[in-house]
């Protein structure tokens, strides 16, 4: 890809904003907060694996580079470009100009940030889109740029990124020949092949199967996060992990039981007839290091993965709870959020095992529910398009937390809490987790969740400024979501989807209050990495 243009356009609206006033942004800095990740235990690996690890950290520097071209264009020159430390810092934690929480630039000379980001021409119209006869323009891994003569034209990411996924398969080829697990190299060596052709089938199959070492490697373009036209590109990413093993284990007993909690969810049975690949697995780990969109804005807790349907059904998925992330998140945004909204009598029911094992059904749950819809229009992203994503991450908080208070009352959880403990934590956590604004799918989705809980008595705020719990309103709030969001994904309807998002994926003045509230106590909207 040509990078020229890229570079005049940035240093002409550095120039333009010269002349025009810069905020402050030290105070938006605050809204992370700093979270140093240790160097690991490395004790039990062998010098391979650590070889092994090193290398898996500079492949996903390397994906660093390509994300930022994704979403933003060179961000080098960008960086370059600020001579305020705190602006250049909020750029790196947001890849670019323009804040993850409300979607406005936060650096003069920008306007709002592309719908498509970089997938797409930024004068491509609906019109144009659909007219367009090519099967490429579809696919997950293909940029849609204009030829010389104006037409479109599909580019393969392996194309467009060629210099940056050379240098990654270099990395993985290393590893390949260094690791001394055959999993491993299996793994590595089909990954390679899917970054060259962009075709992940056998790559993903080679990552379930790869169950015995202690350390993982999830990279490539994975979640079509960034996507806000069409919900089809995906965004590089990468994470490196370190199993914790007897964590797992306890964990995996529940993943036996996928097809059993599959049968357990609530609405017309019809609406979620998938059938759970038989080798669902989870794992508890440690992230090392992440790049990519894994290290923008919000940092995720978990992972559910792949979301190939066929490789879903044929093999399952796999779950990965990241135990360092959650302890971090619940200790510094999730508790003090609690002490700060909830109403004395709710508090100490704000748990931290409650919030970890949220996490692990809300992961469970992006593997259950329906994958193809019911009368015909293919696959519930393709049917639902751009809300497809935020729908899903609804359905996953949403069945997540009332399969967690189901297991919790039928004391299949080791762990010691109960159902009130799970839906206060939830709610706590849906609260906290409005902050993040209606500028990413996460965030809306979570503003629905709240703006129903609120709409169905659920919650209360009162005028304290505090929030009561109904606990049985609560309950049928939650099944009577699920159920919704699993009929409007079966059935692929986008108009109901549409609507829902329009009726509650706007923050009302409770939540402003709330947000108020939380920033006057110095509470952090979520966490950045650091490492040792």
């Amino acid at each position: 890809m040509k990078n020229a243009p890229i570079i005049i356009s940035i240093l002409a609206l550095a120039a333009v904003s010269c002349t025009q006033e810069r905020i402050d942004v030290g105070r938006l800095v605050d809204n992370y907060a700093q979270v140093t990740i240790p160097a690991p235990d490395l004790t039990g690996i062998s010098d391979n694996g650590k070889e092994v690890l090193k290398l898996y950290s500079m492949a996903a520097d390397e994906i660093d580079k390509i994300y930022w071209q994704q979403y933003f264009g060179d961000g080098q020159a960008l960086l370059n470009s600020l001579a305020s430390s705190d602006e250049k810092l909020y750029a790196q934690i947001n890849y670019g100009p323009w804040d993850r929480i409300d979607g406005k630039p936060f650096l003069p000379g920008y306007g709002s940030k592309p719908a498509g980001a970089r997938f797409y021409p930024a004068d491509l119209t609906s019109e144009e889109f659909d007219a367009w006869d090519d099967p490429c323009k579809d696919s997950p891994y293909t940029l849609v740029q204009r030829a010389a003569d104006g037409s479109l034209k599909a580019v393969w990411y392996h194309d467009a990124y060629a210099q940056s996924i050379s240098t990654i398969e270099g990395y993985l080829q290393r590893a390949a020949d260094v690791t001394i697990k055959e999993s491993v190299r299996n793994y590595l060596l089909k990954m390679i092949e899917g970054l060259k052709t962009d075709d992940y089938y056998e790559s993903y199959k080679a990552w379930l199967e790869m169950n015995d070492s202690k350390m993982d490697l999830v990279i490539g373009p994975i979640e079509a996060v960034d996507d806000g036209l069409y919900g089809k590109k995906a965004s590089y990413g990468a994470y490196v992990l370190l199993k914790n093993l007897q964590r797992t284990e306890e964990l995996n007993a529940i993943s036996a039981r996928m097809g059993e909690l599959q049968n357990m969810l609530p609405g017309d049975p019809a609406n979620h007839d998938f059938v759970p690949g038989a080798q669902s697995d989870i794992f508890s780990c440690n992230v090392l290091y992440c790049g990519g969109y894994t290290n923008a804005g919000f940092k995720v807790i978990g992972i559910n993965f792949p979301y190939d349907t066929k490789v879903q059904e044929e093999l399952g998925t796999r779950t990965i709870i990241f135990d360092n992330v959650i302890r971090e998140k619940f200790n510094r945004t999730v508790h003090p959020v609690g002490g700060a909204l909830l109403e004395d009598v709710y508090q100490p029911h704000v748990d931290a095992s409650a919030f970890y094992w949220l996490i692990v059904f809300r992961e469970i749950a992006k593997g259950l529910g329906v994958k193809e819809t019911v009368n015909g229009k293919g696959t519930v992203a393709e049917a639902l398009a751009g809300e497809a994503l935020c729908l899903e991450k609804a359905k996953s908080n949403v069945l997540g937390a009332w399969l967690c208070a189901q297991e919790a009352e039928a004391y299949h959880i080791s762990a010691l809490f109960q159902k009130e403990d799970v839906l206060t934590t939830f709610v706590t956590n849906t609260i906290r987790s409005t902050r993040f604004g209606a500028a990413d799918p996460t965030g809306i989705a979570n503003i629905i969740v709240y703006n129903y809980l609120l709409e169905s008595k659920a919650i209360t705020w009162n005028p304290s400024g505090r929030y009561s719990i109904d606990y049985d309103k609560t309950w049928k709030a939650l099944e009577y979501l699920g159920s919704e969001i699993l009929r409007i994904q079966a059935h692929g309807d986008i108009e109901a989807a549409r609507a829902w998002a329009a009726k509650y994926g706007v923050a009302g003045p409770e939540s402003l209050s709330d947000k108020r509230v939380l920033e006057n106590a110095g509470i952090p909207v979520d966490i950045r990495f650091t490492y040792e």
